[in-house]
């Protein structure tokens, strides 16, 4: 005697597919990064543009400046009598902030007129420390540089 095919039930179908939707649901949560990790990675982000503009301004022996406004931020580069904003440099260009309006306090101030934040790399291998703290309504993070080359994220 043959035994009768057996297939899946319809509830049985049902509870894989409930599973796999919870699993899917709980992947593509956990693969959004949070506005936290997005403040985390643009920190990480500018301190290597910080570390690159030091390192730069060392070696073409000419003031780099780094300025930002809540929204955006850029590089400039002293020429003579008068400051440039660094085009033609894929890594030193002009950038928006990606969960912008940022607040940023930067720890000896240095403030030019119009607001805008700006850090001056000079031509020496030692700058001043500083800390500056990029804010927003989803939390706080901190870069502080030990004025020796040496940029940090908190």
């Amino acid at each position: 005697m043959r035994a009768a095919p057996r297939g899946f039930t319809l509830i049985e179908l049902l509870v894989v597919m409930v599973i796999l939707g919870v699993t899917l649901g709980l992947v593509s949560l956990n693969a959004m990064p949070s506005r936290q990790q997005g403040m985390q990675q643009e920190a990480q982000r500018i301190a290597l543009l910080l570390q690159l503009a030091r390192d730069e301004a060392i070696v073409r022996n000419r003031l780099i400046a780094f300025e930002a406004e809540p929204d955006r931020y850029r590089f400039l580069v002293r020429n003579d009598q008068q400051w440039q904003t660094v085009t033609g440099d894929d890594l030193l260009r002009e950038r928006e902030f990606k969960h912008a309006p940022i607040t940023l306090l930067l720890d000896p101030p240095s403030t030019m007129p119009g607001g805008s934040l700006r850090i001056t790399f000079g031509r020496e291998p030692v700058d001043k420390p500083f800390v500056l703290t990029l804010a927003s309504d989803s939390g706080s993070v901190v870069i502080r540089a030990d004025g020796i080359g040496h940029f940090t994220v908190d």
